[in-house]
């Protein structure tokens, strides 16, 4: 089992924090401005819930236009990195991440809590939205000269749109004769603004904000200043309409005091957020004021900030495109003759195994992504990107150099010539912080002894389609048990047992789809070798593929 990283989630929720406090002061600010301007913002913290700055790190890290090596991130960068994730752990350490021995019932509880809060969320809305709907179906037409339908409902509800790509406008009944003409048009001129700005849309979207993060507190006051703003902005549209202030004012208290609020948040009435404070601004007649150039620009910066800055440092931070992935006119040894073919029929699974017999390579059956392993030495689990066929789509390589002594590292320059020539294969290297394991000395010492000096490097397998694994290592150093452990581990695997020679040992656990039928492999390597795998962090340098085609077959 992969360790679960809360550290990514922990950053997010600190950055849209960050974001909402940084929200606040502008809107602070911006006070004596127009609403339309505060609620703009605030829609901007809502939506930073469901955009983390990683997504945009990462975007401006895959912008492929420097050639040339890294320089040197900027110290601002660092700077940014500090105080925007500060829960990224240090190599070592594991305070966030959920092992698989110790935490794995904890990460279950966490997640069951955090489905059944957004259950109870959406239970919640869906019950008021029926309410909604069944208000809307018992409605009858009225003809009011408006650009969308208007329907009179029984329902003790103030008038309100309903509808997001479809609005309607649903008014009470009796509202005609309860209001005087001039009120009634200052009450569905609020309406119509509504429509314009499609407030029940933006509603609707952190209506969704709200669901996925119904535990973080400033989601709610969002909500709060949304509708606050939203209802202020309104006002102003309809007083600086020529829409006189008294009388707007006495057709709210009255819609208040004769009808009940719409009960969704997405149902955009006339009534909402502090009355006596929308009362007393629409009587005064403070319209807001028109942004100045100094706003304008203090908006601009703060927008290009959040939304450029981290796309820039990701391109600051973005390893060259071209640098490590070479072209096929770039490698120095190939194949002298080479045949591709795309496995069509099922195969059983099997470790991947390069077959090397006196300058001929037979690969049988491998999938793409362990070939693109096979010939840069990289594990699964430190390649990222490409296309989701690579670890399906199966290929038959036969291959041969005249150069009958070609050694293992020549042989893999030669496969990469042909992943690069026949794959169309790019990619470039960079280095994350991943969860690894750190392989380690158990209390009691290792249960291994150290290989004859007259022995050969050798690694064998038990017969393919056996659930257990029975692995034999043969004069084999620690660093390539750890990397050989990689795999199964699921995560990068470093050596710090400090044992620096060659050993022979043997290996047997139960693969995960395996599970039940043998040991895991970290009860293996505890019980059989007397080493211990740690949960750490730490930088990791992966390989990112770019592109990669369907091969040329012959």
């Amino acid at each position: 089992m992969i360790p679960i990283d809360l550290s990514a989630l922990a950053n997010h929720l600190w950055q849209s924090t960050l974001s909402v406090v940084a929200v606040w002061l502008l809107a602070l600010a911006l006070k004596k401005n127009r609403a339309e301007i505060r609620y703009q913002l605030w829609l901007a913290a809502s939506l930073k819930f469901l955009v983390p700055f990683s997504l945009l790190v990462s975007i401006g890290a895959r912008l492929p236009w420097r050639l040339s090596p890294v320089a040197a991130p900027p110290e601002f960068s660092g700077v940014f990195d500090e105080i925007s994730r500060p829960f990224s752990p240090a190599d070592g350490a594991s305070s966030l991440a959920i092992t698989r021995t110790a935490g794995i019932n904890f990460s279950m509880i966490a997640i069951g809590v955090w489905l059944l809060g957004i259950a109870v969320g959406l239970i919640f809305w869906l019950r008021w939205w029926r309410q909604i709907r069944a208000v809307r179906r018992t409605a009858t037409p009225l003809a009011f000269n408006l650009p969308i339908p208007t329907l009179s409902s029984p329902a003790r509800l103030e008038p309100g749109v309903f509808g997001i790509f479809r609005p309607v406008l649903i008014l009470p009944e009796g509202i005609t004769e309860r209001l005087t003409p001039a009120q009634l048009e200052t009450v569905l001129a609020h309406e119509l603004c509504h429509i314009r700005r499609m407030d029940n849309l933006t509603a609707a979207i952190h209506m969704l904000v709200e669901s996925i993060f119904w535990f973080h507190p400033l989601v709610w006051w969002i909500r709060t200043r949304l509708v606050a703003e939203r209802e202020s902005a309104c006002d102003e549209a309809v007083v600086g309409g020529a829409g006189d202030p008294r009388v707007y004012a006495e057709a709210i208290l009255n819609v208040c005091k004769l009808y009940a609020e719409s009960p969704l948040a997405c149902v955009s009435g006339v009534t909402g957020a502090s009355l006596k404070r929308r009362i007393e601004a629409i009587m005064g007649n403070h319209a807001g004021r028109q942004l100045g150039r100094a706003k304008k620009l203090l908006l601009a910066g703060a927008g290009a900030a959040a939304l450029v800055g981290p796309i820039v440092i990701g391109a600051g931070h973005a390893p060259p495109l071209l640098a490590q992935s070479k072209t096929q006119t770039e490698f120095h040894k190939k194949f002298d003759v080479a045949s591709v073919r795309l496995v069509d029929h099922p195969v059983p699974f099997h470790p991947y195994a390069l077959n090397i017999n006196h300058g001929t390579v037979k690969i049988d059956a491998v999938p793409l992504l362990d070939i693109v392993g096979m010939a840069y030495q990289a594990q699964p689990v430190r390649m990222q990107g490409g296309p989701r066929w690579i670890n399906s789509e199966r290929y038959d390589i036969q291959a041969k150099t005249e150069n009958q002594n070609a050694t293992r590292d020549e042989i893999r320059e030669m496969l990469q010539a042909l992943l690069a020539d026949r794959f169309q294969l790019a990619f470039h290297r960079e280095t994350k912080q991943l969860p690894t394991y750190s392989l380690v000395v158990g209390k009691d010492g290792p249960k291994f002894k150290a290989a004859r000096d007259d022995e050969q490097t050798n690694i064998a397998r038990n017969a393919d389609g056996e659930p257990v694994l029975h692995v034999t290592f043969q004069k084999w150093s620690m660093a390539g048990l750890a990397n050989t452990l990689t795999g199964p581990a699921g995560s990068p695997v470093r050596d710090r047992t400090g044992l620096t020679g060659t050993y022979d040992f043997e290996l047997e656990w139960a693969p995960d789809d395996a599970a039940g039928f043998g040991p895991s492999i970290f009860t293996a390597v505890q019980d059989q070798l007397g080493l211990r795998l740690e949960a750490s962090k730490g930088p990791v340098e992966i390989m990112v593929i770019d592109h990669v085609e369907h091969a040329t077959q012959n």
